[in-house]
C-alpha cells in the first residue's frame, strides 16, 4: 500500500510540463498499482484510483466513474469533487459518448462538445476514458474534469489508459449478509 498519498496544491491551475506531468503520472500509478494489488473488488479498486488521482493533479477538478448498469445507460459511482449527475445515456455527453464509441475522448472545449452535459458549469474541459473487464467488455467510464480549457493531452490519455487496465479482472464482490 501507498505509504502517503500525493497531494497537489489544489489550485486549479495547470502549471504542469509535459515531464512533469508524466512523471507525476508515474508515481501515481505506482501508489496504485501497489494499492490495488490482491484486491479483487471493482468498487473498491475505482474509489481508490479516483482518491489518488484527484488528489494528485492540482488541474482535475472532478474525477469519478460512471459504472454501465444496462445497455445503454451510466450510473455514477466513486467520485472527488462537486456533485455529479446521475444517471447519463450512452446518448448523452461526453461519458456517453466514450461509452457508445468505446474509446477515450478528450475535449478541450466542454461548450463547444454536441451534447454535453452539464454537471457543474465550472468545467471548461474533459477526458473521459472506457473500463474494460477482462472479456473486453465496457464496465465504466474514468471522468476527470478541469475548469481549465484544454487542460488534458496525450500525456494524460496514454497514463490514464494505463492505469484503468488496471482494473481488468477485478469483480464487483456479492453481498454478504449474517
Amino acid at each position: 500500500m501507498a505509504e502517503h498519498t500525493l497531494l497537489a496544491d489544489k489550485t486549479g491551475e495547470l502549471r504542469m510540463d509535459a515531464a512533469a506531468k508524466a512523471e507525476r503520472y508515474g508515481m501515481v500509478t505506482e501508489q496504485i498499482r501497489a494499492t490495488l494489488e490482491g484486491e479483487r473488488d471493482l468498487l473498491a479498486g475505482m474509489a481508490s484510483i479516483v482518491c489518488l488521482l484527484h488528489n494528485a493533479f492540482p488541474y482535475y477538478f472532478w474525477t469519478g466513474f460512471y459504472r454501465r448498469v444496462s445497455e445503454r445507460m451510466l450510473l455514477v459511482g466513486p467520485y472527488q469533487g462537486t456533485m455529479g449527475c446521475l444517471w447519463i445515456p450512452f446518448e448523452r455527453g461526453v461519458c456517453g459518448a466514450a461509452a457508445r464509441e468505446g474509446k477515450t475522448i478528450v475535449v478541450d472545449d466542454v461548450n463547444a462538445f454536441p451534447g454535453h452535459i452539464a454537471c457543474d458549469s465550472a468545467t471548461a474541459s474533459e477526458i473521459v476514458v472506457p473500463v474494460w473487464d477482462a472479456a473486453d467488455r465496457l464496465i465504466a467510464v474514468l471522468d476527470v474534469d478541469s475548469t481549465i480549457p484544454a487542460a488534458f493531452d496525450e500525456v494524460d490519455r496514454e497514463h490514464l489508459e494505463a492505469i484503468v487496465a488496471l482494473l481488468r479482472g477485478k469483480d464487483a464482490l456479492p453481498v454478504v449478509t449474517a
